[in-house]
């Protein structure tokens, strides 16, 4: 049995495909198109899938999409009828996006070129948050687990909470429009000047270097309310009575301003993106941040009371805030933790898909995610075929190519040029799944060294000072370097590093000591463990930085993007598969 899942006409479009149960491929369109969060039908991500599979469109037997224009319509039309105005025509507009899915066969037959009648798929339209709970729950490693998925809104929802048992869902208690954590979030960091669809990790980055003394006035916006649940205080919102113009279709996604002049009378005047950033920033910064922790911590407290469950899944975008993750076992009574690479809305087509497998199976479970390579991969010859193309270029830039089919001498001769201090772009295997570069598609560089982050800003990212790098650890060492012990495979925890390590790491140590750590074992990516476990031996540090494969770009997906990228920037080495693209000053 052939399942496609999509995320469509959303931000972050993107699309899996599930055979028998487990999954083959997933993408997100963004890293085909390159303009990111890309939002429209993912048709390219679509392809890809396919391809990957080995299957023809007409051999899908079953669509499942993460939205349900159908969901809680008794309460959309209330809601309409008791607003009107200017809100309401926005909750319309969202309305008529949510209806072209209602034929979705065709809009795909249409995106792929492909004529109507080999689309004969039966389809199925997924409500948005119970696709986000089976993103989370139907991937994981635990029989039985608490689920909880929090975001902005989705088919009228912020919040939804449950069971995850026996391979089925049964969820317990939601949270609806208009109250939100996730427009909570959004709200003020546009109000922190970061204005773009996905800056909140940035507001997050942020709040490490201030102090909680706004809690009190913004303790205002999100109401305590009876079990461990939360009300927005809507005057200092404009989504439920003005309405917030949004674009989801066919680039990049744009939301406006959520929060009303209430917010600038409590707080001041907001920040233009173009001015410095101030220590009031930084502490409205740690003050949303810490506000935002006790209404999701009084959440999760009331979710493990009413399940009584050791073990939790989390999805939704708020699932993509690392710092409150890494305090779920400080703060709460569970003790295991699962969230899968793709945790925002991207991940809500392998959600679809998994509920429409868990439905048709019985609630049959025969896959874990415990990896992130699930994008394109390209071939030795395809990536030595690019290289010979461009020779002359490369000679022109200053630049010789090898290769090295021998992985021992690979990762030695990688690790040597870490080790001295140069910037490596690591482009290895299968594109990762989610927004994390995961040692497939990366940039690495020393730990050890302080001025690191300011060598990768002037040669390569370009971003802003505050942001922090992170370490790709050899899981086995986890417990030397870092307080708490766990399994992250997919950066979506920060844990503190040990008082007494942190000296030896400060190029991914974040100013309050922590750090946003992937954990690399030798079963999820051999050839990655290999080159940290090779550092490791040159230095006795076993960890590397980890950074994106880009340049205010996507990630990059294909060889000729990772080759530009690194012509365009001061990179010292590119690794191209068991290809190395030298500069020869830097040799």
């Amino acid at each position: 049995m052939i399942i496609l899942g999509l995320n469509a006409y959303h931000g972050d479009a993107s699309a899996c495909l599930v055979r028998d149960g487990v999954l083959i491929a997933a993408a997100e369109e963004e890293r085909f198109r390159r303009i990111k969060h890309w939002a429209g039908l993912p048709s390219r991500a679509v392809s890809y899938c396919l391809s990957e599979a080995g299957v023809r469109l007409e051999q899908v037997d079953h669509i499942a999409v993460n939205r349900d224009p159908w969901a809680h319509l008794g309460r959309k039309l209330l809601y309409l009828a008791r607003r009107g105005g200017v809100g309401a025509s926005r909750l319309k507009d969202r309305a008529r996006n949510s209806s072209r899915l209602l034929d979705l066969r065709q809009l795909l037959a249409d995106g792929l070129g492909a004529p109507r009648r080999s689309v004969g798929a039966q389809v199925h339209r997924i409500e948005h948050h119970r696709a986000h709970l089976a993103s989370a729950y139907l991937v994981s490693p635990f029989d039985a687990a608490a689920v909880v998925s929090v975001d902005g809104f989705g088919d009228f929802t912020s919040t939804l909470w449950g069971v995850g048992e026996g391979g089925r869902i049964r969820t317990a208690s939601r949270t609806y429009y208009p109250h939100s954590l996730g427009l909570f979030y959004l709200a003020l960091t546009q109000y922190l000047g970061f204005p773009n669809y996905g800056d909140e990790y940035k507001a997050m980055g942020l709040s490490a270097y201030g102090a909680p003394s706004y809690t009190d006035q913004l303790r205002r916006l999100v109401l305590r309310r009876p079990a461990g649940s939360f009300a927005l205080g809507l005057e200092y919102f404009k989504h439920h009575t003005s309405g917030v113009e949004m674009t989801w279709e066919d680039g990049e996604p744009r939301i406006g301003t959520v929060y009303t002049d209430r917010l600038t009378q409590l707080l001041g005047p907001p920040r233009r993106p173009e001015e410095p950033i101030e220590r009031r920033h930084q502490d409205l910064a740690a003050s949303m941040q810490a506000v935002y922790e006790e209404a999701f911590f009084r959440l999760l407290k009331e979710v493990h009371r009413r399940t009584g469950k050791e073990a939790l899944c989390l999805a939704g975008g708020c699932a993509m805030n690392s710092v409150a993750n890494g305090k779920i076992y400080e703060n709460t009574p569970f003790r295991k933790l699962y969230i899968q690479s793709a945790a925002g809305d991207a991940g809500g087509a392998i959600g679809a898909a998994f509920e429409v497998w868990s439905k048709i199976s019985g609630g049959r479970r025969s896959f874990v995610m415990d990896h992130a390579y699930w994008g394109p991969g390209y071939e030795s010859d395809a990536i030595e075929k690019l290289l010979r193309s461009r020779s002359s270029e490369l000679a022109a830039q200053g630049c010789d190519w090898t290769a090295e089919p021998d992985e021992a001498v690979l990762v030695e001769s990688v690790a040597a040029v870490i080790a001295e201090g140069g910037v490596v772009g690591w482009f290895q295997g299968r594109m990762e799944w989610g927004p994390r570069a995961l040692g497939n598609r990366s940039i690495l560089g020393d730990p050890r060294r302080a001025d690191m982050k300011d060598i990768l800003n002037l040669k390569i990212k370009r971003r802003e000072s505050f942001r922090p790098f992170a370490p790709s650890i050899l899981r086995e060492a986890v417990p030397e370097w870092f307080e708490t012990d766990d399994e992250v495979p997919f950066m979506l925890q920060v844990y503190r590093i040990r008082a007494e390590k942190r000296s030896q790491v400060p190029a991914v140590t974040h100013v309050n000591g922590t750090g946003r750590l992937q954990t690399v074992s030798a079963s999820q990516n051999p050839r990655y463990h290999r080159l940290i476990a090779a550092y490791a031996r040159r230095t006795g540090v076993p960890m590397v930085l980890n950074t994106s494969f880009n340049e205010n770009e996507p990630v990059v997906c294909a060889p000729a993007e990772a080759l530009d990228c690194f012509l365009r920037t001061r990179m010292d080495l590119l690794v191209l598969g068991d290809h190395l693209v030298r500069r020869r000053a830097a040799s």
